[in-house]
């Protein structure tokens, strides 16, 4: 039977398997319908799947792996035997139980190291800084790729591979492994940030929140009230795992525990914005896989999905505090169909009664449906708990840097953009009591 081999023979066999697809030029453009319709049942973990195969095609996400861009980032990180090493130790598994212990070990090995790594722990291997969140994200795309096209000694069902996949996502992640302490007279802290995005525009993106997480997961800080201790997650940016409910599936063990939770995005440049209200609705940009929709945001119990979420963080304390070089806003503003209108109308003070979503403060893509899903999850489980939506500077390289992978100003920037996410977070988390 053929065996997938390390780096290159992986990559390069899962390539020529998926030939027939490809990456658009744009993260505008959309794919084309067949090519979008295999995504969206490979992409999802949940989805249900076509009996599992070695040559199923790779993502578009997974493909943009063998540019030399991601090969550099993970070769200056020292993540580059990180895929390798899962698809050898997959390879050697006789049965469905050893696989799933090996994807268990390797995806918490994955988040570990790279927590490990950006908290300056243990020795620094490559020359990137530690603060970079690439190289998680590039490295966990070689595991699933490497998992997609797995060739097992014994049967493997086509949910049982989704299984696995959906195994390695989550503990990749950081999603099953939040560990808020018991007991009082200590804060708990929820956070979740997300991948790089907007790949095809630039395919060196760093994103300053999923760095955020990384360097705050597990960590204390002191605030107003005392201790707070922080766990963060990553999500991905893709449409699906959200429709399949990777959100709830994470937060609403947490939240529960939580004394305040925030949602954190890349967003605008120059700028950080607390945002007041998140819509219901979907606006059809294109996600890492290409894949688009244009849709009210699905939730379950539909039937009770209200138009707009309310941020419960205490955006007043932290517009007015000085957390950092960026300027804080309280944006208010969404765009909306007002009750008995037809088109689309910009909000700057809010939604009105009766309205229908069509973005909140933080747009109408992931950045608004992560803070809708988890401020409504808040208020479906009845919970008095601050929590919403920060929306992070854009990380920018230095002026001119078109090709270099990374440089000083944008080192410089994504340390800013971490030191005042971290900042708000002791300011909001200072403004409450304890529990």
């Amino acid at each position: 039977m053929p065996r997938i081999r390390p780096r290159v023979s992986v990559l390069a066999v899962a390539l020529l398997a998926s030939a027939a697809l490809t990456v658009t030029a744009s993260p505008l453009a959309s794919a084309a319908p067949a090519v979008s319709d295999a995504l969206t049942v490979t992409a999802s973990p949940l989805a249900s799947a076509a009996p599992a195969v070695s040559d199923a095609p790779l993502t578009v996400e997974e493909q943009r792996l063998e540019r030399a861009v991601p090969q550099e980032i993970l070769r200056r990180s020292g993540f580059d035997p990180v895929a390798p090493d899962f698809v050898r130790t997959l390879e050697s598994a006789t049965s469905y139980r050893q696989a799933e212990r090996a994807v268990a070990r390797h995806g918490t090995a994955l988040w570990e190291r790279a927590v490990d790594r950006a908290q300056g722990r243990g020795a620094l291997r490559g020359d990137l800084s530690r603060d970079d969140d690439r190289p998680l994200y590039w490295a966990r795309l070689g595991m699933t790729a490497g998992l997609r096209q797995w060739q097992p000694a014994f049967d493997v069902t086509a949910a049982q591979r989704a299984r696995l996949m959906d195994r390695l996502e989550r503990s990749s992640r950081g999603q099953d492994s939040m560990d808020l302490p018991p007991g009082k007279g200590v804060k708990r802290i929820v956070m979740t940030g997300f991948d790089p995005f907007t790949l095809d525009r630039d395919i060196r993106i760093s994103n300053p929140s999923g760095a955020a997480a990384l360097a705050l997961d597990g960590t204390w800080i002191r605030t107003a009230d005392g201790p707070a201790r922080i766990e963060t997650a990553v999500f991905p940016v893709r449409w699906q795992d959200f429709a399949d409910g990777t959100v709830e599936r994470t937060l609403e063990r947490q939240l529960p525990k939580a004394d305040l939770f925030t949602t954190v995005s890349q967003g605008r440049v120059g700028r950080v914005d607390i945002e007041r209200f998140n819509g219901a609705w979907r606006g059809g940009f294109p996600d890492n896989d290409n894949v688009s929709r244009t849709e009210t945001v699905p939730v379950p119990d539909p039937a009770s999905q209200p138009q707009w979420t309310v941020t419960s963080l205490p955006y007043e304390a932290i517009t007015a505090a000085d957390t950092g070089r960026f300027p804080v806003y309280d944006n208010t503003s969404v765009t909306e169909i007002p009750a008995g209108g037809s088109a689309p109308v910009v909000r700057p003070g809010g939604p009105t009664p009766g309205s229908t979503a069509r973005a909140g403060g933080g747009g109408d893509y992931l950045s608004n449906e992560i803070a809708y899903r988890a401020t409504l999850l808040r208020d479906r489980l009845g919970l008095d708990v601050p929590g919403g939506h920060v929306h992070t500077p854009v990380l920018q390289f230095a002026a001119g840097n078109t090709t270099e992978i990374t440089d000083p100003e944008f080192v410089r920037n994504r340390l800013d953009i971490i030191d005042q996410t971290r900042e708000i977070i002791r300011v909001a988390a200072g403004n409450g009591g304890t529990r």
